[in-house]
């Protein structure tokens, strides 16, 4: 079990529960009597040769297991580390979260159940229903150099970083919330032909109206799929431009920069 001293930094520290201290006491004076119920009554349904209350006490009192629940679901922080954090069993804080986590969710407190998308083809349709607005990248990692007479050695050297690498695209929403991650491929595959080679085309023509932002390595695309992939603007002039044409494509790359950056937010967390 936890120190009172440990306990009071769980409970000051929001970072760690997402709950202020007050709204935390709220919690412990509406479910802790309704924790204790169904104990107390399964305890008094039986024959018993000692009184109620006699032998071993709980080693995690209530408190400890409502914020053990409580760092569980804000943070997903597995049952053998939360185990090892408050001093206990691995089985204890199993069924500590099983018991506490129904009573939240009678209270309102709970996680609302997501949507699970498995393909590229479920990703637009989820954009379409929900009239959000797709971003995509590709985003490479670096690999160990392919075995020596493998064909294709060549093809994992990236034109980008000239290190051996492996590619995949990956689509958020306009929030930053990774949607879909694509199988690799070698870290020479140029982003355009990696969303043609799955599918991107087809089914955003064919597919619901849906705007997906992209970088310039996805120029073409929008010609494609009747304008629904925006990339930044094809820059007109690359010599002896006029004054007023560089004001407007720098404030137009920029605004579309800040609507993309979004993409890159998720790639670092996926990756993290």
């Amino acid at each position: 079990m936890v120190g009172n001293a440990t306990r009071a930094v769980i409970i000051s520290n929001r970072r760690i529960t997402g709950l202020t201290p007050d709204v935390i006491a709220e919690l412990v004076a509406e479910i802790g009597p309704l924790w204790h119920e169904p104990h107390q009554a399964r305890l008094a349904s039986r024959q018993r040769k000692r009184a109620v209350g006699a032998g071993a006490k709980h080693r995690l009192v209530f408190v400890d297991r409502l914020l053990a629940t409580l760092v569980h679901l804000r943070h997903g922080t597995t049952h053998d580390v939360l185990a090892c954090w408050f001093g206990v069993d691995r089985s204890t804080i199993t069924r500590a979260v099983g018991e506490v986590r129904p009573l939240l969710a009678e209270r309102g407190c709970t996680v609302s159940p997501d949507v699970r998308l498995r393909s590229l083809a479920e990703v637009v349709d989820h954009l379409g229903v929900t009239g959000k607005a797709g971003i995509i990248d590709g985003t490479e990692i670096r690999v160990r150099r392919p075995a020596a007479g493998r064909k294709d050695r060549d093809t994992f050297i990236s034109g980008k970083n000239k290190q051996n690498a492996v590619k995949s695209m990956v689509v958020t929403d306009d929030e930053g919330r990774v949607l879909f991650c694509s199988p690799t491929k070698p870290g020479s595959c140029a982003d355009i032909t990696h969303a043609r080679q799955l599918g991107l085309v087809k089914l955003l023509a064919d597919g619901p109206a849906v705007e997906i932002l992209a970088d310039a390595g996805y120029q073409g695309l929008g010609a494609q799929t009747g304008g629904r992939v925006v990339t930044p603007p094809h820059r007109k002039f690359k010599k002896n431009a006029p004054d007023w044409y560089e004001e407007m494509y720098e404030r137009q790359r920029k605004a579309h920069s800040s609507r993309r950056i979004r993409v890159e937010h998720g790639i670092a967390h996926l990756k993290n």
